[in-house]
């Protein structure tokens, strides 16, 4: 017989904790969203985007990202390649596989994306280097839990 993990009643603390992540978090989204309006993009072409800033993909690794079906990231990859923003290219390891790849006109718009999300640049620049470091470390071991 299989036993269940049981989780624990949340305490008041946990409950205001994960409110405080759940306002970051939509605060970041209502961010970036306007962020990608002002490059006449949808937020989800913004996000793509900035993974294929980092490395090329290939779709099926970028829908699972994104966390939606492959058919969607061939019509955001299609509209970004119309706008020159992002190129298909053939995988080297698997020539049947096809990268989508950021264009150096994609890179520039993604840095800009990053570099306009300002909602915590100030208020994380008022707490020290070992705060930051604290709070990175401690964000780090929830998202290995």
């Amino acid at each position: 017989m299989a036993t269940q993990r049981t989780t624990p009643r949340a305490d008041p603390l946990t409950v205001e904790v994960v409110e405080l992540i759940g306002t970051v978090v939509a605060r970041y989204h209502a961010e970036y969203e306007d962020a990608a309006a002002e490059h006449a993009l949808t937020g989800a072409q913004a996000r793509l985007l900035g993974l294929l800033s980092l490395e090329p993909l290939p779709m099926r690794q970028l829908a699972q990202k994104l966390r939606c079906e492959p058919s969607n990231v061939t019509g955001i990859v299609d509209r970004l390649e119309a706008r020159g923003m992002v190129e298909r290219r053939p995988d080297p390891k698997d020539r049947r596989v096809k990268l989508a790849a950021a264009t150096e006109e994609g890179r520039q718009v993604a840095r800009g994306l990053r570099e306009s999300l300002n909602f915590a640049r100030e208020p994380l620049a008022g707490l020290s280097t070992q705060e930051r470091e604290s709070l990175r470390d401690l964000l780090r071991r929830m998202l290995e839990a």
